[in-house]
């Protein structure tokens, strides 16, 4: 079955305007905003002091400013600890709703037979006719569409409202088959950028300079203390629904445990992202938690992206 495509609604936006926007961000998250230009987006994370992952940011040079895409439940958290940051800086924090919107597609032929433009390079970015669209960060054939809701409607790019779960879940799928990370309010602060192998998909910059937490992130880095990463991993059918939540355990076959940051069902079980010890010396086993196997990801754990 496709998967669906149209609005979603568990996505946020947050908007950075006025002069010191990039700025400011450079200070506070974990990628080099210098390198979100015209034509193309960026991944980063904002960490708290103590170097944890409190939020993941897809960035896009809009024309109105710098446009973050991130877990609807964690927008107004973001922005009132960014706003913290502010001080004398010349920029505005801003979150987007109504009648802004936010939808995915998975593939170009719906946006071809819109008359959309497309962009051509992997995480590349266009404006046009009142949209804005990039290519999804570590999965290029899936797309962010930004407009204003009867726009998308005009276009058949919005989506059956009565869908909205079954494209949330096909969307999140996606973003798990690509081994591509998210933090929600049941795993901020959990993990540092690279046990989400955040240092893998270059959304982690190590020369640009200081950020609020970038003490702990380079000293990890250098150290090679890094003994967790995200590994995508299957559930049997049989594992109860309420033993498999967000920050949950899990534990693999050879004695590895780890904690999921994403699952979603599937015909044969579930499918999902967690953060598992990479030698099972360095796991606290639970007993009780769901056994899970090891799935291949998409990109090698063993050298950047």
């Amino acid at each position: 079955m496709a998967s669906l495509s149209g609005r979603l609604t568990h996505i946020g936006l947050l908007r950075f305007s006025g002069p010191d926007a990039a700025t400011f961000l450079q200070g506070q998250l974990t990628n080099d905003t210098r390198g979100l230009g015209a034509g193309r987006a960026l991944l980063a994370a904002q960490t708290s002091p103590q170097g944890r992952v409190l939020a993941l940011l897809t960035l896009l040079p809009h024309s109105s400013g710098i446009i973050a895409i991130l877990p609807r439940e964690l927008v107004a958290p973001s922005a009132a600890r960014l706003g913290k940051y502010l001080l004398r800086a010349k920029a505005r924090i801003e979150i987007l709703e109504e009648p802004w919107s936010v939808a995915g597609e998975h593939g170009e032929e719906r946006l071809r037979a819109a008359g959309v433009p497309i962009p051509a390079a992997p995480g590349g970015y266009v404006e046009a006719e009142g949209l804005a669209i990039g290519r999804v960060l570590g999965d290029p054939g899936r797309f962010w569409i930004l407009a204003q809701s009867g726009r998308l409607a005009e276009l058949g790019l919005a989506g059956n409202p009565a869908e909205q779960a079954r494209r949330e879940h096909d969307w999140r799928l996606a973003d798990v088959r690509a081994g591509i990370p998210q933090v929600y309010a049941a795993t901020c602060e959990l993990f540092v950028p690279q046990m989400l192998n955040l240092d893998r998909l270059d959304a982690i910059s190590f020369t640009k300079g200081c950020y609020t937490g970038q003490e702990i992130v380079a000293r990890t880095q250098h150290l090679g203390r890094i003994k967790r990463r995200l590994l995508r991993v299957a559930l049997a059918q049989d594992v109860p629904a309420d033993a498999v939540r967000l920050g949950g355990p899990i534990r693999l076959i050879d004695g590895r445990s780890g904690r999921l940051t994403d699952v979603q069902p599937v015909d044969d079980g579930f499918e999902g992202l967690a953060v598992v010890a990479l030698e099972p010396a360095d796991a606290a086993t639970e007993d009780e938690a769901p056994l899970a196997r090891e799935l291949p990801l998409p990109y090698a754990l063993g050298a950047p992206a």
